[in-house]
């Protein structure tokens, strides 16, 4: 029998899967608890219907994933810290901040997790922090830290 998984099974398969399961395994188990539904012309359409939405919503993100890197790429930020000697700073500048600065400098609201940096940023000069925006975008952001 031609099921439509309707939740991810381990060992059968994953949500929004065509499978062909045993006559008694579809009729006993899958159909009764709502895990899959029998694949007729409706259910199929409709699973195709979601299938092309979701494709659609994942292409729209993953445009304005790359429209928000490039306006992130075209704006460095400037970060003004206290320093000792030789341009050292008093600690260091962290996601929190440079979150905070990107929100005040240019209006955008990025979350603080998704700002990497390769080493902390304890001296002054141009830096570069990676942003990752999507699974398929990364923005590099360019930091100036001065003193203040």
């Amino acid at each position: 029998m031609k099921v439509i998984l309707l939740e991810n099974v381990q060992g059968v398969g994953k949500k929004g899967d065509l499978i062909n399961a045993s006559d008694g395994h579809a009729r006993n188990y899958l159909l009764p608890r709502k895990i899959a539904v029998e694949a007729t012309k409706a259910n199929m359409h409709e699973l195709e219907t979601k299938r092309k939405a979701k494709e659609h919503k994942d292409q729209l993100e993953l445009d304005a994933a790359r429209e928000l890197a490039a306006s992130i790429e075209g704006k460095p930020i400037s970060i003004k810290v206290r320093m000792g000697e030789n341009g050292k700073l008093f600690g260091s500048v962290t996601n929190k901040e440079i979150s905070e600065e990107l929100k005040s400098q240019h209006g955008l609201d990025i979350d603080k997790k998704r700002i990497s940096l390769s080493e902390p940023i304890k001296t002054s000069g141009e830096k570069t922090a990676d942003i990752k925006l999507h699974p398929k975008v990364t923005a590099a952001l360019k930091i100036n830290i001065s003193e203040e």
